[in-house]
């Protein structure tokens, strides 16, 4: 069950990074975000109310359970570190190509087993190995495609933005198995709606200063904000993406690594939309780079087990 979520969570990321990008067009990035933010912690808002008022949602998945600051004080630590990779990603996406950004993002899971492998001193497999080594290839292909189109990864300060994104985003992936782990496995224990109805509202009220005193002063002297209902799309998408990916955790033997490198298969999506709707130049050589990414995770799946 855990895994047919994890891929009902990846579909949906690939549709909400798409109509990120349509949302971004020629658009101010600060209060997009803040929208984005605003409309999801709505979507949630009416679960966090009825939860602490009635019983309408006791027994249900919707059930959203309260605490006090020591379980808040996680899901804060857990809205800057998303926040921080949405701020690097939505900057990114803005001014790359879907079909470099996508690809980019699904090496997520490779840094996560870098990351401990240097942290915490784990072992990889002869099949991470070669995952790793898929992925590392994969990205010095995808650097020649975008020769192509005048980015140069080694100095194009937006390839640093969305490797930052997908670097934080690892972290987060992480940090989710943390806090909903059972307190006798070392986790944390905390309720999955808890953490997405609340990191939401966390997210909103960042934002929300940010947009008072970094954007809002200067509004008149950068890229003009225009309304355009794909933001909503980008919070229902994001939304039902993360609701799927919660729920997926929250379920016994959920595995965060097999988790994480199901929802990346969401780059098959967006390299879609990009190519169909957006009409993105040099899909050939992408397609390629494409393939290895996905080889890549096959070969961490195989590894895993």
């Amino acid at each position: 069950m855990w895994l047919i979520l994890a891929f009902m969570s990846a579909a949906l990321l690939g549709c909400y990074d798409s109509f990120k990008k349509q949302a971004l067009k020629s658009n101010a990035v600060i209060p997009v975000l803040f929208l984005n933010t605003l409309f999801s912690s709505l979507i949630f808002l009416p679960c966090i109310v009825l939860s602490g008022t009635s019983d309408v949602l006791d027994g249900t998945i919707f059930q959203t359970a309260s605490g006090g600051w020591q379980m808040h004080k996680y899901i804060v630590l857990k809205s800057v570190i998303v926040l921080s990779s949405w701020i690097l990603g939505y900057f990114a996406m803005k001014h790359l190509p879907l079909t470099i950004v996508g690809p980019i993002n699904a090496t997520r899971p490779v840094m996560v087993l870098v990351g401990a492998l240097l942290v915490f001193g784990e072992r990889l497999n002869l099949w991470q190995w070669i995952g790793v080594m898929l992925a590392v290839a994969s990205f010095l292909m995808l650097s020649r495609s975008g020769k192509k189109e005048g980015i140069d990864f080694k100095h194009d300060h937006w390839i640093y933005m969305v490797v930052g994104s997908a670097a934080l985003g690892a972290v987060s992936g992480l940090y989710d198995k943390y806090l909903m782990a059972p307190t006798e496995s070392g986790g944390v224990g905390l309720d999955r709606m808890m953490v997405q109805s609340w990191y939401n509202i966390y997210q909103c009220l960042m934002m929300g200063a940010m947009l008072c005193l970094l954007w809002w002063p200067k509004h008149k002297d950068t890229t003009p904000f225009h309304w355009s209902w794909s933001i909503v799309g980008v919070s229902i998408f994001l939304s039902a993406a993360d609701f799927m990916y919660f729920y997926s955790l929250s379920l016994p033997d959920a595995m965060i690594s097999i988790v994480s490198m199901v929802r990346r298969g969401s780059v098959v999506v967006s390299f879609m939309f990009g190519a169909m709707f957006f009409h993105e130049k040099n899909l050939r050589a992408k397609v390629a780079d494409l393939a290895l990414v996905l080889l890549g995770m096959v070969c961490l799946y195989i590894g895993s087990h």
